[in-house]
């Protein structure tokens, strides 16, 4: 019995121990998969600034350059002996992020460091000969959102232009691309004469790249003989990673990109925003969240975009709101939640008028075609009175970030989207193939 005993308990001490040894190698693998994204900014700090050591610089930067700690760019490069900081850059908003969009910002000049602070949303968005005069490298750390119509990868690619043009490095420190590095979706090209700088590379509207490869992919397409280019790469970062995985705080790249899950909302409402007779939640506390507008029923547009994701023009023709038999459609992906919203806009489209509409709540790992959620808005809304109901500005807009006037022209005439979306589908996946000589993190 004795023997049975020390057994027993021997036995008990070993299970404590293997669980123990189990437990043990759990935290290690985690702590393997927890490797900590560093920027580009902090990548250059800790190999004590070799890439501008010596160099007079230009800084490209706003309110959300700064490194993984939250320390302003432009303040550890000012505050550094290895480089000299002459002027700062600032892309639309500006570079204190202050400006509503689509506003000219003038130059200026710092108050607090008295550095000379050159637009490029103002009188020219290109830096000039005269704004680049004296540099030996323009430095530029701006986070991105991912889709093709948010400038900064425009003025990015003017910068690297402007830089080539001038015979100066451009020197780009990356960050993460928040909706990961592998989702390749929507419009794929910009066609002739649709050209803008909402619409200025060509490039899928979301084409997976972080800065650095939108850099390598502007000098190899556009400016092949420029050899300074350089960029400075992330480590910890992974094309599977979307902002949430990356254990980095966000800071509001612009007015209303307030928080990183606004990202992947722009991607679903950005481009139906562009249009007249629609809300997209700017002016309210949710932008790019929410889509509505005055006499619309929230229940039956919910369940509209819920259940029947691939006949939505059910809610337009009247027959989700009467509750009569639905036309057979296949529910939303997995990964996406339209849910009944009642909302009255601050400002902006509906200014004080109550609205109904959907909330969408997105998971990034595992929503389906994001950009595909505009155009399925539209139709399951009624597509003919979005144009006949905007103004020319407003229809020029939209077609300008769809990068063709093709989407818009099949909305109006009331036709299938699905040839569309899957002719969408495989340049995208033709895009996949195409972008790998630029990518700095694998596929």
């Amino acid at each position: 019995m004795k023997t049975e005993g020390f057994r027993k308990r021997r036995g008990v001490v070993g299970m404590r121990r293997s669980a123990i040894l189990l437990v043990g190698l759990a935290a290690a693998c985690s702590a393997v998969r927890a490797e900590p994204v560093k920027l580009g900014v902090d990548v250059l700090r800790e190999e004590n600034f070799a890439a501008i050591e010596g160099r007079r610089i230009g800084l490209v930067v706003n309110p959300a350059s700064v490194d993984s700690s939250l320390r302003p760019t432009a303040e550890i490069l000012r505050e550094t002996d290895r480089c000299k900081l002459v002027a700062l850059f600032g892309p639309e908003h500006g570079v204190y992020g202050d400006e509503y969009a689509g506003v000219k910002v003038a130059d200026r000049t710092d108050a607090r460091t008295g550095l000379k602070i050159y637009s490029l949303y103002g009188s020219t968005r290109k830096p000039t000969s005269e704004m680049l005069k004296g540099l030996d490298a323009l430095v530029f750390d701006l986070q991105d959102i991912g889709s093709r119509s948010y400038t900064y990868i425009s003025s990015m690619r003017v910068c690297l232009l402007a830089c080539a043009e001038a015979g100066i490095e451009f020197i780009v420190l990356d960050r993460p691309n928040p909706l990961g590095g592998r989702r390749i979706e929507g419009p794929p090209h910009v066609e002739k004469g649709f050209e803008s700088f909402v619409s200025a590379m060509d490039v899928p509207y979301l084409h997976g790249m972080t800065m650095g490869e939108l850099a390598r992919s502007v000098r190899a397409r556009e400016a092949p003989a420029y050899q300074k280019l350089r960029v400075v790469p992330m480590t910890g970062w992974r094309r599977d990673m979307v902002w949430g995985d990356t254990g980095l705080a966000w800071l509001p790249t612009s007015p209303h990109i307030p928080k990183a899950e606004t990202c992947a909302a722009y991607a679903a409402t950005g481009i139906l925003g562009e249009l007249g007779p629609i809300s997209v939640g700017v002016g309210y506390t949710l932008p790019f969240e929410v889509v509505g507008a005055p006499g619309v029923n929230p229940e039956a547009l919910a369940r509209a975009m819920q259940e029947f994701w691939s006949t939505p023009k059910a809610y337009a023709q009247g027959a989700l709101a009467e509750r009569e038999r639905f036309p057979q459609g296949a529910r939303c992906p997995d990964g996406l939640r339209f849910l009944p919203k009642r909302f009255k806009p601050f400002y902006a489209s509906f200014k004080d008028q109550p609205c109904g509409g959907v909330q969408i709540v997105i998971d990034p790992r595992r929503a389906g075609t994001l950009v595909e959620i505009n155009f399925r808005l539209m139709e399951a809304l009624g597509a003919p009175k979005f144009f006949t109901q905007s103004s020319v500005g407003e229809k020029t807009m939209f077609d300008k970030v769809c990068g063709s006037g093709a989407p818009r022209r099949r909305l109006a005439e009331g036709r299938d989207l699905e040839p569309m979306f899957q002719e969408w589908r495989t340049a995208c996946a033709e895009f996949a193939e195409i972008r790998k000589p630029w990518l700095l993190y694998g596929e």
